[in-house]
């Protein structure tokens, strides 16, 4: 029997004892505060899908209870404005990480500075969305510029280029020639 996963209320317990795998896509509209980052008035990719997919399992301890994993993938493309020309960009987002369940919030502390992957607590249920949503918003670029920007940078038109090494005088020249004009 096939069992139909609600992304948005997952029972993380279930799907990761299932070995179960989702694969969806969800329109940038619906991610709202991924879409707050596009600039004001640029509706052009807010339709756009983010594709996602989920995929669970447990893994055995020796010693101890199965482990909880998640492994999330994402991908979207999203507008957001050039820091260096202040123009319109597309940026590829891009989000493939493991996550770990622990039993509370103690626990995830405790072993967090040892963990490589990241760790959640365990609830009774994951909205898988909003956790996409989460890591889309993290993989979102600082600084978001264009390798190469399209046009000329406002305000360097008309700017001379500056002069290549000018001969300037030694600052300490003066001193020099105030201790010769004692001897």
């Amino acid at each position: 029997m096939k069992h139909a996963w609600d992304p948005a209320n997952l029972d993380i317990r279930a799907f990761a004892r299932a070995g179960a795998e989702l694969n969806g896509q969800t329109p940038l509209s619906a991610m709202v505060r991924l879409s707050e980052e596009q600039p004001a008035g640029d509706g052009a990719l807010a339709d756009a899908p983010v594709s996602w997919s989920l995929r669970g399992e447990t893994r055995d301890v020796r010693g101890g209870a199965h482990q909880i994993w998640l492994h999330v993938q994402a991908q979207a493309r999203t507008a957001l404005v050039c820091q260096r020309c202040l123009s319109p960009m597309v940026e590829a987002l891009s989000v493939d990480r493991p996550f770990r369940f622990v039993a509370d919030e103690a626990t995830a502390m405790a072993e967090d500075d040892e963990a490589e992957e990241d760790l959640l607590v365990l609830g009774s249920a994951l909205d898988a969305l909003a956790l996409i949503e989460d890591e889309l918003l993290m993989a979102l670029p600082l600084v978001p510029r264009h390798p190469v920007c399209p046009q000329p940078l406002s305000g360097s038109e008309g700017v001379a280029e500056p002069p290549s090494e000018v001969a300037r005088p030694h600052p300490f020249a003066v001193l020099g020639s105030l201790k010769r004009d004692k001897s």
